[in-house]
């Protein structure tokens, strides 16, 4: 373990809520998105920050991460002295688990830091200073996905960021859960989850998303698929999507950081 680790882990223990496949969506966005990188890197280090009492999300990751990067490694961080004693059973080639917090206590600088559902917790005031340490430990063209999901997957919302600061936001969801897409506010990451208010982007966002989903309602009979396709594509008329249809397919959308920011 490197001296950086022996040092006080920084930040509070989370819930450690976690169930198997619970980031599925997360992770496959993550391979489409970024696998060209972690593969150009060869052995390059992922870190799934705050993996949780069980350590199912770092040993699916590692999992999804090798059908792209077939020399990734992913480090799995806790906070909790115990839960990564309970999960050190679980390592071999290419699975590490260390106790740790935000300073990211690996040996080289990650191409990937994953951190779902571990800054909920957290005043709102906080996130801009753990982001900017996160992104701190980045490589160079490393990624850090931070968001939030319901228990079981369904439903997701991930802002996507590079060293230098927040780029995209993206909502993903498992389309026959949803009623309509402002349904995915409940999910939305620290930072605008109480940003979804009147005038605030991110409120005239999902209030647009509505209004395009209630106007596809005609290709509901084709399945929850087109509907949603269809909507996001009416909203790439006043809104920076940044994705195309095959993302669009698997019931995401993603849209510049820019336009979702917070303005007060």
């Amino acid at each position: 373990m490197t001296a950086r680790a022996a040092s006080r882990p920084v930040g509070t223990v989370t819930r450690g809520t976690t169930n198997p496949n619970r980031l599925r969506r997360m992770d496959r966005w993550i391979a489409a998105t970024h696998g060209a990188e972690l593969r150009r890197a060869g052995d390059a280090v992922a870190v799934d920050l705050g993996y949780g009492a069980a350590p199912w999300t770092a040993v699916e990751l590692l999992g999804r991460l090798r059908t792209v990067a077939p020399r990734a490694r992913v480090v799995g961080v806790e906070i909790e002295p115990a839960r990564v004693e309970a999960a050190r059973p679980y390592e071999r080639e290419g699975l590490a688990f260390r106790h740790g917090g935000f300073e990211v206590p690996v040996d080289r600088r990650p191409m990937l830091i994953r951190a779902a559902n571990v800054l909920r917790q957290y005043d709102e005031a906080e996130v801009a200073g753990v982001w900017e340490r996160l992104c701190a430990r980045l490589a160079p063209r490393g990624l850090l996905v931070e968001g939030t999901c319901d228990e079981i997957g369904r439903r997701h919302v991930w802002v996507a960021l590079g060293p230098e600061g927040p780029r995209t936001v993206t909502f993903a969801a498992r389309l026959g859960s949803l009623e309509r897409p402002s349904d995915l506010a409940e999910r939305l990451p620290k930072a605008l989850i109480h940003r979804n208010i009147p005038g605030e982007p991110v409120h005239a966002f999902l209030r647009d998303f509505d209004r395009a989903w209630a106007a596809a309602a005609p290709y509901a009979s084709y399945g929850a698929r087109q509907r949603w396709m269809r909507a996001v594509r009416d909203l790439t008329a006043d809104w920076p999507v940044t994705d195309g249809a095959a993302r669009w397919r698997q019931g995401e959308v993603t849209v510049a950081w820019g336009a979702l920011a917070p303005v007060r």
